[in-house]
Formats: C-alpha cells, structure tokens, sequence
C-alpha cells in the first residue's frame, strides 16, 4: 500500500525570483521620501459587510453560518483561482475527475458526483449577482475580487435550484475615489507567475469605471518524459470591466463586462505502484518496461507518459447590467430601493484527453472483432462545451429600519447547454455523441424579518419556481468515419417546487445574537445525457429532482469590546432522492448502470469562525468545521476489488450478489462516508505588524496553518483510496509602504514539505494492464495519485504597487 506523507527535497529555480527582486529595485527609490506615521490606536475589529440576504448587513447580523473571505485575506493567502478556497473555508471542497468540464464543487461534504450537461450543481456560484450557468465555468482566475462569501447549507430560497447544498457569492471590487492605478506582480521558485494591474476612480461627479485585467501561468505538477513539459498545470488571461454612472442622484446604472480564457492541461494521475511484468491489454509487444520507460512506480512519482494533449481550452463573456433606484425622501417608498440586473453570458471549452495514457503505438497491435485495426498511433478523445446563459432578476429591498425588513423578487433564468464527444479511432473506445439540454426557470421569491419583540424577530422566506427542461441527443458513426446519423432522442419536462425557510433569530444583547433555521432546498430533474444514453434508458428519464430538509442553531458574538469576534453554528441537513449513476432493474425487466435516484444523503456537523485583535499590530483569525457527510440509503453502492486467490481480483468485504439487481455484486452503503468528504477541516492565521518608526515604512509576518483529515476519494470505500490526515503551513515576510503605495511579500507554502494527494485511483487485477494466456499469467494491481499544487514545499515573491 502507498502512503501519501512523503518527504520530498525540492530544486530551487530562483530565476523568477530574482526577476521580481530587480524590478522591485527599480521601483523603490520613488517611495523613499514617503514618512506618514503609522496608525497603532485601533483595537477594534472593521464591520464585515455581505450580502448573502441580497442587502449589504453586517456579518454578525445575519443569522446564518457564512465564512467571508475578504480582499486581505484573498492576498495573504495567495489565491488565484477557485480551487485555491477550500484551503480557506472548512465547509468547501473541490473534487476532480479526469477533465475540467467535469470538476465539482462541494459544501459541507455534499457535491455532485455524477456529472454531465443534464445534471445540475448541488453548489451555485454567484458574481455580482450574476450566476454561472455551468460550474466548470467557475474554475477560473478570481481577477479583481473583494470579497467571497462561503453560504452553507440550502440556499434556493434566495438563489435558486441549483444552490441545495450551499452557494459561492463573489463580489469584485468596487470604485471609489480619484483615478488610480494598481499593480501586481508574483513569481515562485516552481515556475508559477502572475500579472495584474487595475485601473480605477472617479472620471467625472456621476461617472466612475474600473478596468482589471490579469494574466496567469503555472506549469504543473507532473511531468510527461514523452514531451518534456510539465502538465497538471494551468494558464489564464482575464479582463474585468465596471462602468458605473448617475443619471441622476437616485439612480445608479452599472455596466459589467468580462471575459476570460483558460487552458487547463490537467486531470492527469501518476503511477505510485504497479505488479512488474505487466502488459499492454495483454499485448506481448506492448510490456509496461518499454511502454512506461524512465517511469519507476512509487510514493511520490510525478513522471508520466502521454502523446495526446489532455485538458481543455475555455473562452468565457460575460455582461451584466444592473439599474438600481433609490425612492426619494419625498416618496412614500423613502428608504426602497428598486433594482434590476440583467445578464447574458457564453462559456465554449475544447477538452481533450489521452485514451490509452501512454505514448505508445498501441493501435497496431489492438485487435478488433479478431482483427487488427490498421491503425497507428494511440486512442484519444476530443469535444467541446458550449453555454449560453440569461438571466433577469427584479428585486425589492425595504429599508434597513424599522420592525419590518424584507427583501422581494421576481427571477427568470434561461440555460441553453451543449455537448459533444469524439473519441477515436477504433476499437469499443470509439465513440460520437452530441447532446443538448436547455432548462428555463420562472420564479417569484421573497425573505422578510419581523421584529414582533424587541429583541426578537421572525425569519420568513418562500420561492415558488417553474422550471421547463428539455434535451437532444445524437449519436454518430465514430471519426474517422463520415459522420453519419444513428440515433436521434428528445424529451422534455416542467416542474414546478416551493422552497423555503422559517427561523427566529434573538438578541440576547448588542453583542450576542442566537438564532435558529430551518431552511429546505431543491435541484431540478436531471437526464443522463452521456455517451452510454439509449433509447432504452431515455424511456425512464428524468431522473427525479433532489429535495433537502435543513436545520441550523447558531451564535454570534462580539467579544472583548469589539476586539475578538466568534461565530458557532450547528447544522443537519438529509438529502432525497439524490442523482448518482447506478445499477438497477428498470421497469422493462432489464438491468442498467445509469442515473438514478438513489435515495438520501445527510450532512450534519459543527462549524466555528473567529477572529481576534489581540493588539494594534497583530490579528488572529481561524475556521474549524466538523463534518459527517454520510450515505442514509444506498443497498446497491459499487463495489471495490481486492486481491483473491492467485492474485485475481474479487468483491471486497461488504459485497454479495443480490437478486433484487439482477445478481450483481453491490454493497449497502448506508452510513458510509462520502467522497472527499474529510471529517475535521482547521485553518489558522496570523499577522503581526512590525512597526519602523524612523523608515517609510512597517515590516510585517504571516502564518497559516490548515489541517485536514483522512479523505476517502471513492464512493465505493475502497482503503487504498484514503488520503491520510496532513496538515500545512505556510509563512511569509513582507514590507508595507506607510502610504500604500507598495507592499512587498516574500512567502513560502507548504513550509515542512508534507505531500498529499488530491485524488487517488486503485486497480486490483483490472484495467488496461494485465498479462494473461498465452503469456505468462501476472495479474496487475495499480495505484496512482495526482499531486496537489502544493504537494511540495515552494517559495515566492510578490509586489503590489499602487500609483
């Protein structure tokens, strides 16, 4: 068995370092005059404003367990793209799988497991109001972001079908004040650079813009020998615009354009043990000693072999326009505020992957039908996604005072998706399909809190939704072939749902409020719309919608006069009907493996946020979330293998074949843990200030660290496929200009080099690799890892300047 904690020595290529360092010398000298004394009264903690109720309060005001990431938190932490939050949040994670367009975001362990362009998010993402029509849209670079704000548990009551688990709610950074220019810079050690600057301010007394744009490189993690580059690593070049104007003193009109463009070359794992004397889909010519030349298997190998691109290029636009309209003091609506915010969005990927992971001419040996297919070269898959998104919403907001506080709206949101796959040129593996899915939903919404006692109110919510579903699905003959129609399907479905929330939130002083929720959530009916879809399946689609039932007590506090802030939340949320591809007996009397639902899911746990100022110059901050994520339901899981009698692969402990599903082998999965889904998340964090009174400007530190638990990554809970429990920390060094007008950082991640994996794969005696009459009989077992970008420990700079 592998384990995943290795040492390993990194080789430092400081050559970027030393690049940021001499442009750092050039700039310097401008600021040397700069003497503004330093502030060191304030002792108290800001106002952490969020909008998870659509209305700017102050955290500790909202009864709901909420983790903020603000701007300064975001740069401490370095982060660049989504998959660099669930370091930062407890209740957040990020699963992989083998392209981008499938990866999946998860909250308090729940998070959609079986994907395709018929199937919803259990998570939603939010930019400034606007949703992202597809998740995989969402694995970008966070360009110009102010705040992001982690809501756990059901969220449709306000954000719609798609946020049953939780919701992401970004929000970019805002204008305000004179015209300036800022600029970011970054380089580590490990070949990994950023670029950005922003300009922002004031044009004229009623017009204001902010123009961002950014650029991002890093090579990855593991390295193909048939190439010679690194891949598992990523590029993005990203331009944000925010055009805002007063036509009036009560109107704001907001124009916000977006466009962004990603490679990642990724969702590739390497072999951390394989049985020697293994062969190529028991080809003679093809043994893994030639086929995997220079690759040696074993904990902490990063060395593949592939000669087909793997990955995706994705082109994302976005425009979104919001008008806001205060009502006059003179109105009899003084205080409302009437917005409307439209928005129109594309999102196009190009994936691509590797078919036979080798770089070998597998295809001059592969035999079809007792045929060789006169083919060279390797088997390889290409495709694309394409999206199209609108969405109005038109929204009511009271004012902030008074007994009676409310939030109301109308929402109309309309998703055109579509997919194609090309997998080729021969054998089974061939493949071509397109399909296409479209889901339209109409709703009305509303949230209120009454204050029928002084310090006591009554949380109210409902959403009454309508949502029109449809596909089409195509199947061709397979590329090379001329593309030649052989199976057409359509369908179609409307639902309607009704969501809520009920709670009451008391304040036991101005510093201490408590509250408790009930909360219910909703994901819409799904279809399977992938390559294994027929007509046999379609005749039992749509696959029914998720329902999710929620509780959650809570505390906020205010502690040490405003000094030390610590929020507790208890939650249990159970899960039905939950879409998961499975075997089962369909009405016809025939035996399928496709989606389904399977029954129910539940999350229950605690979750702790808190931040301290223990003095003017140093700020503690930490989130600690325990979590069971279980199965309630599940009697016919997937099984794992181990190893039988001669080395062959059988069912693992817990599976027997049952009549019930055609006697194949399954396992009840009831109380098992979910995939990637660890019990106990903490991050900690500090900065202490070092004051330097006679220079113009102050020095700084900062720490972190973030443990995890074991994480087990397979439904089918298989041991060999368990991430032990790891911890890292990170630490940096800096300067900071006294008037802001630069701040340099030097960091390193992942300081004691503790390795972990973000996901793992286990073969017993299966796959592409055994060795069988009439050659010598070597059942091979695999395991493979694919590293986590901080799997190693790195260093590097980064200089922020503003002019």
């Amino acid at each position: 068995m592998t384990t995943y904690a290795q040492k390993t020595t990194p080789t430092f290529a400081l050559r970027p370092i030393a690049a940021a360092l001499a442009m750092l010398s050039a700039s310097l000298p401008a600021y040397a005059q700069e003497t503004a004394p330093a502030k060191t009264e304030n002792t108290q903690l800001e106002t952490v404003v969020v909008t998870a109720n659509k209305r700017a309060q102050n955290l500790q005001d909202v009864p709901a367990s909420i983790t903020v990431l603000n701007e300064a938190a975001l740069q401490r932490a370095n982060v660049r793209d989504f998959d660099d939050l669930p370091a930062l949040s407890p209740a957040l994670s990020v699963t992989y799988s083998t392209h981008p367009g499938n990866y999946s975001i998860n909250m308090r362990g729940i998070g959609t497991f079986s994907l395709g362009i018929g199937v919803e998010a259990d998570v939603s993402v939010i930019i400034d109001d606007i949703p992202i029509g597809i998740q995989a849209g969402a694995f970008k670079d966070l360009t110009d972001v102010f705040r992001v704000e982690v809501l756990k548990g059901p969220q449709s009551t306000l954000f719609g079908k798609s946020s049953i688990a939780g919701a992401v709610n970004i929000t970019t950074k805002p204008i305000g004040g004179p015209l300036k220019l800022t600029t970011s810079t970054q380089a580590t050690n490990d070949s990994e650079w950023r670029i950005g600057a922003a300009v922002a301010g004031s044009i004229s007394d009623n017009f204001r813009v902010r123009l961002a744009t950014s650029k991002t490189s890093f090579d990855g993690t593991l390295n193909n020998l048939t190439t010679g580059r690194m891949v598992n690593g990523s590029k993005g070049e990203t331009v944000v615009g925010k055009f805002e104007w007063n036509p009036t003193d009560n109107l704001t009109l907001t124009l916000s354009p977006s466009y962004n463009s990603s490679e990642k070359f990724c969702c590739t794992s390497a072999l951390t043990f394989m049985t020697p004397g293994g062969l190529y889909k028991n080809i003679a010519a093809l043994p893994a000693s030639t086929v995997l030349a220079g690759i040696t298997p074993g904990p902490g190998n990063i060395n593949i072999r592939s000669d087909s691109p793997i990955g995706g290029v994705s082109h994302t636009s976005t425009t979104g326009f919001k008008a806001n309209y205060q009502f006059p003091q003179e109105s009899g609506l003084a205080g409302y505020a009437l917005a409307s915010i439209s928005a129109y969005s594309t999102y196009h990927m190009d994936d691509y992957n590797d078919g036979d992971g080798t770089d070998a001419d597998v295809l001059a040996y592969i035999k079809e039908n007792g045929k060789l297919s006169g083919f060279h070269g390797g088997l390889f898959q290409n495709g694309f996604f394409n999206t199209i998104s609108r969405s109005q919403e038109i929204r009511l907001t009271s004012p902030d005072s008074g007994n009676f506080r409310f939030v109301t709206g109308l929402w109309y949101g309309d998703n055109q998706l579509e997919r194609e796959l090309n997998r080729q040129p021969a054998t089974s593996y061939a493949t071509l399909v397109n399909a296409k899915a479209r889901n339209t939903s109409y709703s009305v919404f509303g949230q209120s809190s009454w204050s029928f006692l002084p310090n006591t109110s009554l949380i109210t919510g409902l959403r009454l939704n309508r949502e029109d579903t449809s596909y089409h699905f195509q199947r061709f003959t397979p590329s090379p072939a001329p593309r030649v129609l052989t199976e057409d399907l359509t369908g179609k479905n409307t639902n309607n749902d009704v969501t809520g929330r009920l709670g009451l939130e008391h304040r036991v002083n101005k510093d201490i409020m408590v509250y408790g929720m009930f909360s219910t959530g909703h994901k819409g009916v799904a279809y399977d719309l992938t390559s294994s879809f027929t007509a046999d399946t379609a005749k039992y689609q749509p696959v029914p919608a998720e329902t999710a039932r929620s509780f959650e007590l809570g505390a906020k506090t205010n502690l040490l006069n405003n000094r030390a802030m610590l929020n507790v939340a208890l939650f249990q949320t159970k899960f039905k009907g939950f879409q998961q591809s499975a075997g089962f007996t369909d009405p016809d009397g025939l035996y399928r493996t496709v989606l389904h639902s399977i029954g129910g899911l539940q999350t229950r746990g605690v979750e702790v946020d808190g931040t301290f100022k223990v003095s003017p110059t140093l700020l503690l901050n930490g989130g600690f979330g325990y979590t069971e994520a279980t199965i309630s339901d599940f009697e016919n899981g997937p099984c794992y293998a181990v190893e039988g009698p001669g080395g062959k692969s059988q069912p693992g402990p817990g599976c027997a074949a049952n009549p019930k599903y055609n006697n194949t082998m399954v396992q009840n999965l009831a109380g098992k843990t979910l995939p990637n889904a660890p019990k106990v998340k903490l991050n900690l964090g500090a900065q202490y200030d070092i004051l330097l009174p006679e220079r113009s400007f102050n020095a700084f530190v900062t720490g972190s660290y973030n443990y995890t638990s074991a994480i087990q990554y397979s439904l089918n809970q298989d041991p060999l496929t368990i991430q032990d429990a790891y911890s890292i920390v990170n630490a940096a060094v800096g300067i900071r200009s006294k008037k802001d007008s630069y701040k340099l950082t030097f960091f390193v991640n992942n300081l004691f080099n503790q390795s972990y994996a973000i996901g793992l794969n286990n073969a017993v005696a299966a796959g592409n690799w055994n060795s069988a009459a009439p050659n010598p009989v070597i059942p091979v077992h695999l395991q493979q890892w694919t590293p986590a970008r901080d799997y190693k420990r790195y260093m590097g700079v980064r200089l922020d300047m503003t002019f």
